[in-house]
């Protein structure tokens, strides 16, 4: 997928900008028509009801149907100066007692709201006018034949037209202010995502300069905005282990290079010297076995790299039980006996412990402890291995007398193909990764392994929990 195709921040931010100030625009315009078409309902309503109180206490004054002709006088009157004011009055066979002369009232809608919905404002439209009106049926001072006043039904309405007009001049000035608003809105929103996210687009600048030659570069964080301030801390520790494992990686192939040069060298000089004249069977099988030892110097070597790779990369998972120490030691003891006591070396054990952990695994660790021990040992000296157990931890401490390591290199011993001595020549007896794998497996086990010499003394310590 192409990344123009995606939908950028600014867009969003912009689009989002848009639709929310023109919902509250919208929302406000609803808010405001209702509001003004309310007060101008109200407004009809006052001058309704002035009116029908004029037209009540007008009718309250009948004395007989001689008054009919003078408050039929007074009701016009009224009515002078009220433009667009229409008022009826009916008995409720519906025959018309006085009606102004432009009253164009839906007699049976005026009827029945008097009847059901006194002074409700009701609302209709006679040809293209529009009224709003209120109906009641009203007592007059005639007296009926039973005693009891008679009743006419009154209606007051007023011209709308006038109103409904302002309101569709209001929506349409409205429509055209949104529209304006929500332009000017996304603009100023666009031109703010855009100010807002500089200094995003100033960290990807930033970033496009990081190359395998220049790892160490690191992002500002002080500089960063608070929002992005923890953005650029993760891409600093990203970098930096990016630029740790380039190094690993660089220093392992360097690693793996100059050790092998040695004895693909030692191979091609052999074999360049054995091709050089004809030799004897003897001769031949001689330069075969030191080949033979080469290759499998080599091959250790590849398989302990091969391991390296995989713990690393945590492709080390060990199968846990139940494991003696103190039987893995001896068992070890065995097999370097025969060296120990060349040497005139002493082999001890003290203590006693259990955890949880791969045999094969933590017998190797141990044993590259002890190999170590014996090959860097004083003669006539004594590699003793102590064993204590916490309720959480199992320690091993494997304890030899003779080449002392300096303090600055306590940590760098584990590294691969580090040697004490930068001096000291590739050795037939071991590939250089002996500590490496030993601090490999321990880490895999979940626990820790270091060093400390003192004086002649040197004490590998391996702390490893009994609990998984």
């Amino acid at each position: 997928m192409r990344l123009n195709r995606r939908p950028s921040i600014t867009r969003r931010l912009t689009l989002l900008f848009v639709s929310a100030s023109s919902a509250v625009l919208l929302a406000l315009g609803v808010v405001i028509a209702a509001s003004v078409e309310k007060h101008f309902e109200e407004q009809d309503m006052d001058a309704l009801m002035g009116k029908m109180a004029l037209a009540q206490h007008t009718l309250e004054q009948l004395k007989s149907q001689d008054d009919l002709k003078r408050i039929t006088q007074l009701l016009d009157n009224s009515l002078v100066g009220h433009q667009g004011l229409e008022v009826i009055v009916f008995e409720p066979n519906h025959e018309v007692i006085f009606a102004t002369p432009n009253a164009n009232f839906p007699i049976d809608l005026v009827a029945a709201s008097a009847a059901r919905n006194p002074y409700r404002s009701i609302t209709w439209a006679q040809g293209e006018q529009n009224y709003r009106g209120i109906a009641a049926e009203l007592p007059t001072g005639l007296l009926t034949r039973t005693g009891a006043r008679s009743k006419v039904i009154v209606a007051v309405a007023t011209d709308i037209a006038h109103h409904q007009a302002f309101m569709r001049s209001f929506l349409q000035t409205l429509w055209f202010f949104v529209a304006g608003a929500a332009a000017l809105t996304g603009f100023l929103g666009w031109a703010a995502a855009r100010r807002g996210l500089a200094p995003l687009r100033a960290m990807r600048e930033q970033t496009q300069g990081v190359t395998a030659q220049q790892l160490s570069y690191r992002l500002p964080v002080e500089s960063a905005p608070v929002e992005l301030a923890e953005l650029a801390q993760s891409l600093n520790e990203m970098l930096a282990r990016l630029e740790e494992a380039f190094h690993r990686l660089s220093d392992f192939s360097s690693d793996i290079a100059h050790e092998l040069r040695t004895p693909v060298s030692n191979l091609m000089t052999q074999t360049q010297v054995a091709l050089s004249r004809a030799r004897s069977a003897d001769q031949y099988c001689s330069i075969l076995e030191s080949n033979a030892e080469e290759f499998e110097h080599m091959a250790r070597m590849i398989s302990d790299m091969l391991l390296l790779a995989k713990a690393e990369n945590s492709l080390v998972v060990p199968t846990r039980q139940t494991v003696n120490l103190a039987a893995e030691v001896l068992a070890l003891f065995e097999y370097y006996d025969a060296v120990a006591e060349e040497k005139g070396l002493h082999l001890a054990l003290e203590g006693d412990g259990e955890v949880s952990a791969d045999r094969l695994m933590l017998r190797r660790a141990l044993g590259n402890l002890l190999s170590n021990a014996v090959r860097h040992s004083a003669a006539n000296t004594t590699v003793r291995v102590r064993l204590s157990a916490s309720p959480n931890m199992v320690s091993i401490c494997m304890e030899n007398t003779g080449d002392a390591i300096p303090q600055e290199y306590w940590e760098r011993v584990f590294d691969r193909f580090f040697r004490v001595d930068p001096s000291r020549q590739r050795s037939s007896e071991g590939t250089g990764l002996g500590l490496a794998i030993t601090k490999s497996i321990v880490n895999a086990h979940g626990g820790t392994i270091s060093v400390a010499s003192t004086g002649a003394v040197t004490t590998f310590t391996i702390r490893l929990p009994r609990v998984p």
